[in-house]
């Protein structure tokens, strides 16, 4: 806990460097913003994704110094376009990606995170570009609704027991409640969403966190699709990633055809023909572990965009799809790392 605890603090203080925001959310449900630093309109997204990922490599080497304890980046820093669902990361080497950049008024959504010797914690929050004062109209609503959205989560995740104080009575009480179902906790969570006339993201995933690894085998579903469930429920002792992901649309997703540019390594052994991906598969386990990397990061980026191509083919590596709300409309996403103890 203390390693994770280390990465929180490093993975917290990046994401508000970053974001250069302070968000206030009043009780009259309004949305004051006073924002300063990197994130304007017409900023470059992948300078500030380089950017993040400096600071956060700064921030992790001061810690641990001088003990045999891997460390690094655990998530590289994403920044998420307004309609975007997923974390994105543009290449330095694709000419249209490299020239994108933050328009005012749309919501993006920075992701990142540090890991202390393989114990990940990863952080994200959204910015309105250019919002300084008070948010109004439906992007107010859809910071609203998934604040509150994501603060209903946060306490559903809690395990059955686990009370922060309370006497014996209560502790009992309190331990012979019945854990909420996946189905429950998406019926409660589209409850506050709809209130606001927003819609949570479909198939968005909770993963439970272990040593080297952010999607262990239990996971939380939220608004699943056709044929997709999770599988478990949070357990005292256990670390989550929990996502919370809303949007103005209707909730639905589509691949929007971009390069995927965000990939991390999997248990699969496979005997790469390539020498670009033998290249590459050395690198990543070198510098990224089992933990998420842009190709960007790379320290040949125009290789790893060959070199890649086998190595999720074989499954060595899995891919980030870019996944985008299907009807064009902004998204807001939050990610918590929580302990259950």
């Amino acid at each position: 806990m203390t390693k994770y605890k280390v990465a929180a603090e490093i993975s917290q203080k990046v994401l508000k460097e970053v974001s250069g925001t302070s968000q206030k959310l009043e009780y009259d449900l309004t949305v004051t913003n006073t924002v300063a630093g990197w994130i304007k309109a017409d900023a470059s997204i992948v300078e500030l994704c380089e950017r993040g990922d400096t600071l956060l490599g700064e921030e992790v080497a001061k810690v641990y110094k001088g003990k045999k304890v891997l460390k690094g980046i655990g998530h590289c820093t994403t920044i998420s376009p307004s309609s975007y669902v997923t974390p994105y990361t543009p290449l330095k080497t694709d000419a249209e990606e490299a020239a994108a950049t933050l328009k005012a008024g749309e919501v993006v959504k920075i992701q990142l995170g540090a890991q202390i010797d393989g114990f990940c914690t990863i952080v994200c929050d959204n910015v309105l570009v250019g919002g300084e004062g008070e948010t109004t109209g439906r992007e107010a609503d859809l910071l609203l609704a998934t604040h509150y959205a994501n603060e209903l989560l946060l306490r559903l995740m809690v395990p059955p027991g686990l009370v922060a104080q309370g006497d014996e009575e209560e502790q009992k009480k309190a331990s012979s409640r019945k854990p909420y179902t996946q189905t429950q906790i998406t019926q409660m969570l589209e409850k506050v969403v709809k209130a606001y006339d927003c819609n949570l993201v479909e198939s968005t995933t909770i993963w439970q966190f272990e040593h080297n690894e952010i999607e262990s085998k239990k996971k939380i579903i939220l608004a699943p699709g056709e044929g997709v469930k999770g599988e478990g429920l949070p357990e005292v002792g256990e670390v989550w990633g929990v996502e919370m992901g809303v949007s103005l649309g209707s909730g639905k997703v589509k691949n929007n055809g971009n390069r995927t540019t965000l990939h991390r390594r999997t248990e699969t052994k496979y005997q790469l023909k390539r020498p670009t991906s033998r290249s590459l598969l050395s690198e990543v386990v070198k510098k990224f572990g089992t933990f998420p990397f842009s190709l960007r990061q790379l320290e040949d980026e125009k290789s790893g965009k060959v070199g890649v191509v086998e190595c999720v083919r074989s499954g060595v590596l899995r891919q980030y799809e870019v996944v985008v709300d299907k009807d064009s409309k902004p998204v807001a996403r939050l990610f918590t790392t929580v302990g259950e103890y």
